[in-house]
């Protein structure tokens, strides 16, 4: 097998408010001896909020970050849910519509680019598991998790709309299980793996979005979670630094920690947890 190799759209909570996701996401492409290129000119992709907004202002920014990785000539692979929907959705519909892409081509060249539709938008998820390859990983397990029982948090972003995934159903996926169990750990099953979080929703509404957080979260617990491990940084938000609120929500101790999909895959591979970033959760990782 050649070596991987793809461009890292950060996003800017990588970066930012969960900069442990991007330092375990770096280490564990270094132990699988997958090469990342960072596409540091890259921006927000509007986070779903700037869509409402301004579509077409949204279309141009995540086209424009797109460039970045056809100009490099790789597959964009992001690592936020969010990011990933608006950065997909954008090619799907600039591919399908010559006069939009025209349009958003127009505002580019002000700046020297051009949209081309050359690049493949995954997520790193599935670049591990679809591209590497389940078994390749589980051959480089040093420290199997197999004392603890996890529960995958899919969250709602990264699997629909389902016309923009082939091979993840939406409403039963398994990505992340077959992950968890090739790496040693004890799959949870539970209804509430696809639901959303209730991030996007916080700002308006708080009281909803502890709701939704609580109905994953217990869920998970009830059916013998030990820890919950999501390919969102944004869903780890919610569900790390705000369990004190969700508890008060659920009117019940909702006590877990979260972790980052490459923060349980280093730590399957032997990396150390402060490679990983864990230091910087809220809630505490009592097992790394």
């Amino acid at each position: 097998m050649s070596k991987l190799k793809y461009a890292l759209y950060t996003g800017c909570t990588a970066r930012e408010s969960t900069p442990e996701l991007l330092k375990s996401t770096l280490a564990i492409a270094k132990a699988l001896d997958i090469e990342l290129v960072l596409l540091d000119e890259a921006s927000c992709c509007g986070a779903s909020h700037l869509q409402d907004f301004d579509d077409f202002l949204s279309l141009v920014l995540n086209a424009r970050n797109i460039c970045y990785a056809e100009k490099l000539g790789l597959t964009m692979v992001t690592i936020c849910n969010t990011c990933q929907l608006n950065t997909a959705l954008t090619k799907e519909r600039l591919d399908h519509d010559e006069d939009l892409r025209a349009r958003v081509n127009e505002k580019l060249f002000e700046v020297g680019l051009e949209y081309k539709g050359s690049s493949e938008i995954k997520h790193f998820l599935y670049a591990l598991v679809d591209d590497l390859g389940i078994d390749e990983i589980a051959k480089k397990v040093t420290k199997p998790l197999s004392d603890l029982s996890i529960a995958a948090f899919y969250g709602c972003h990264n699997i629909r709309p389902s016309k923009l995934h082939q091979g993840e159903n939406p409403y039963k996926p398994t990505s992340i299980d077959r992950l968890i169990v090739a790496l040693g750990g004890k799959n949870v099953e539970y209804e509430s793996k696809n639901r959303c979080c209730g991030f996007h929703v916080e700002l308006q509404n708080p009281k909803t979005a502890n709701a939704l957080s609580a109905n994953a979260m217990l869920d998970a617990i009830d059916n013998g979670a030990e820890s919950v491990v999501t390919p969102c940084p944004l869903c780890h938000i919610r569900m790390d630094v705000q369990q004190h609120n969700i508890s008060k929500e659920a009117g019940r101790d909702v006590k877990i920690p979260i972790l980052h999909l490459p923060q349980m895959v280093g730590l399957a591979l032997g990396i150390e947890p402060k490679e990983l970033g864990i230091e910087h959760h809220v809630t505490d990782v009592t097992f790394a």
